[in-house]
């Protein structure tokens, strides 16, 4: 089940983030979510973080913030979607992105943006599937375990009216 995340879900999301920081190079960061800080993005993103939920256990999680600060980008949003890998082919990442799309279609968001490591060819495909083209490559910006990659933006039109 698709549901707006609430505060007690923070430490099944910080442990499922945690492990993509620790195990994986699909983020650049190194530096793992606590407890708190995921509860306060919780809080801060009301109505833009939603989880899955499968009989009490938080399979996945998608939101959404700032694309970069400004007036000019208020319109434009950047994602995070994450599901468990026992979860993989499921649904469960279609469904969280088609409710989040539609939070930020709602909201007024004009653009998506995803910013997709090299490493996650998968994440591409998934993101075609879903609409989003790609749109720029930053050869070697990021830098984790000791290898260079590439940053990958997608993006897609929400709301098309001016």
């Amino acid at each position: 089940m698709i549901r707006l995340a609430q505060s007690e879900d923070a430490g099944a999301v910080a442990a499922l983030w945690n492990w993509m920081i620790r195990d994986t190079l699909l983020t650049f960061t190194t530096h793992e979510k606590t407890t708190t800080a995921v509860a306060d993005m919780i809080r801060d993103r009301s109505g833009r973080f939603f989880v899955c939920d499968d009989d009490g256990r938080v399979c996945g999680f998608a939101t959404y913030g700032a694309f970069r600060s400004g007036p000019g980008y208020a319109a434009t949003c950047e994602h995070s979607v994450l599901v468990d890998p026992h979860y993989h082919r499921g649904g469960v990442g279609r469904s969280l992105m088609d409710a989040l799309i539609a939070a930020a279609e709602a909201e007024g968001m004009h653009v998506m943006v995803a910013a997709i490591s090299s490493a996650n060819p998968q994440a591409m495909s998934f993101h075609a599937r879903l609409g989003f083209e790609q749109v720029g490559v930053m050869p070697q910006v990021g830098r984790k375990a000791g290898q260079w990659l590439d940053l990958i933006f997608m993006q897609k039109m929400l709301n098309l009216a001016p």
